[in-house]
């Protein structure tokens, strides 16, 4: 028998590894949707997909609950796959391997999946759980949360039937989320002048690594290092000390992860190499000191490279690295509502080398005020463009208002403190959730979200703390025992 065997809820731990088996990647759903459909047809339970891949899996009412209103159980069913540079995995057919580590689930050298796959494990132990007496529960998987929120956005008003909805997309175990941030991506994409490189010139490689991410909305007031930046200041330095010609930038991969890792190649002078790799080394130790209390992992190297063929020309270099150093990340400004709440962000997500005469750059504004949301992508926008870019806005996804006379807060509130003997935390939350999206179509709908502990979401660091999956666990069927009469 595996350890994993004795992780409990046991029902949903088992769903949760099968899980982990399957790829999930956004945009990429097609085999956990035909898992999700064959689990339906396997156990006798009516089930239907709609044309943007969302599903509906129902479990009908128990023999005396009939007449208890509907309660619609919301997940995703996409990951974010981020991996450590150096780790194979390949995310069309690899398999997550999750590991008990000291009271947690993990993965190794890859992003675990809890989110949302603890969501997805929970419903399917609900939907087959015979020890269990609910009223019609009908469960709810969207497609492509994570990278544009397309699933929501396509729901159709008519798709499911109740008016309770429990978001089973939270990563703190005793906080209930009652709200959540609106989003918006800000893309730009400039043009260069591919040139070649100088004679007598050397290229070295720069890499920025051991950086800890991040979610772009949960984690962007924690202070962690954003590799980009990091890798622009260095490469601003460089360019105003040295006579230096870029190559590639390489940094981040996900819209709404803070970026971990950033390498770049430069065409440098042979004779400033040593002073260069010195200027480096000096630089690390002073990203430790400023950062080393939070990034103890942070490392910034350098090494030989193979000579590029071409590089930037000087005006549009000088115009990328100004636009970068302008650019803002992080927290802009916080929630006069509730405490340590971040009201407006920004997330310099990632820069990228796309063919040879295009660099693209991508932003996330998150915002629970969307006239704050849409100025803070303006500002960004306005930066964007001293490099001459082509700026495009997403036409984003709208937040969730927080309602505290909630019916679904009132009975989960009371619930959580028969369990624990203590109250839950009542919060907003700077992530986006499908909530806001959801609440949107179907006017009227009651929603709250909670789930187990998740830490390191979007990043190799993933984990989640298995004692909480049991409190998630006991704390929905009891909200479930408790859902009132039609």
């Amino acid at each position: 028998m595996s350890a994993f065997s004795e992780l409990k809820p046991e029902l949903v731990w088992t769903y949760f590894k099968e899980i982990c088996s399957i790829p999930r990647l956004s945009k990429n759903e097609a085999k956990i949707r035909e898992y999700l459909l064959r689990f339906a047809h396997k156990n006798d339970l009516e089930s239907k997909e709609d044309p943007a891949g969302n599903i509906l899996i129902i479990r009908p009412s128990s023999h005396g609950m009939e007449k208890h209103k509907t309660v619609v159980l919301q997940s995703h069913m996409d990951m974010v796959g981020e991996k450590n540079a150096d780790h194979p995995h390949d995310w069309t057919k690899d398999p997550i391997v999750p590991i008990i580590k000291e009271g947690w689930v993990t993965a190794s050298g890859t992003t675990l999946g809890a989110d949302d796959g603890m969501g997805i494990a929970a419903q399917m132990a609900i939907l087959t759980d015979k020890n269990i007496k609910t009223g019609k529960i009908e469960c709810l998987f969207t497609v492509d949360e994570e990278s544009g929120m397309t699933g929501a956005i396509n729901l159709s008003p008519g798709f499911f039937e109740g008016r309770i909805l429990l978001n089973l997309d939270s990563e703190d175990e005793g906080i209930l989320y009652i709200g959540c941030a609106g989003g918006m991506d800000t893309v730009g994409e400039m043009k260069y002048q591919p040139i070649a490189p100088d004679r007598d010139t050397a290229a070295i490689e720069i890499s920025v690594t051991g950086l800890r991410g991040g979610h772009s909305g949960d984690e962007i007031h924690k202070g962690f290092g954003n590799s980009v930046k990091i890798m622009n200041r260095i490469l601003w330095n460089l360019a105003n000390e040295y006579k230096i010609s870029l190559s590639n930038f390489d940094g981040g991969n996900l819209r709404n992860a803070i970026p971990r890792e950033a390498f770049a190649t430069i065409v440098i002078e042979e004779l400033s190499k040593s002073s260069i790799e010195k200027w480096i080394a000096d630089f690390n130790d002073l990203m430790l000191d400023e950062l080393g209390h939070i990034e103890k992992d942070l490392k910034i190297s350098v090494k030989d490279a193979e000579m590029p063929h071409i590089v930037m020309d000087k005006d549009n270099q000088n115009r990328l690295l100004s636009s970068l150093t302008c650019c803002p990340h992080g927290p802009i400004a916080w929630s006069k509502e509730m405490d340590d709440l971040v009201e407006t962000s920004t997330n310099l997500a990632s820069v990228k080398f796309v063919g040879d005469d295009t660099i693209r750059i991508v932003t996330t504004q998150r915002s629970s005020i969307d006239s704050s949301k849409r100025d803070v992508a303006a500002m960004v926008e306005s930066c964007l463009k001293l490099a001459g870019a082509e700026v495009e806005h997403s036409s984003g996804y709208p937040g969730w208002r927080p309602n505290l006379s909630s019916e679904i807060l009132k009975i989960t509130r009371q619930s959580y403190r028969k369990l624990f003997g203590k109250d839950p935390k009542v919060r907003a939350i700077h992530a986006g959730l499908e909530c806001g999206l959801i609440f949107e179509k179907f006017k009227g709908i009651d929603m709250i979200s909670f789930g187990p502990t998740i830490r390191g979401a979007h990043t190799p660091e993933e984990k989640i703390e298995i004692c909480t999956a049991q409190m998630f666990w006991d704390l929905l069927l009891d909200v479930l025992d408790n859902i009132p009469l039609n």
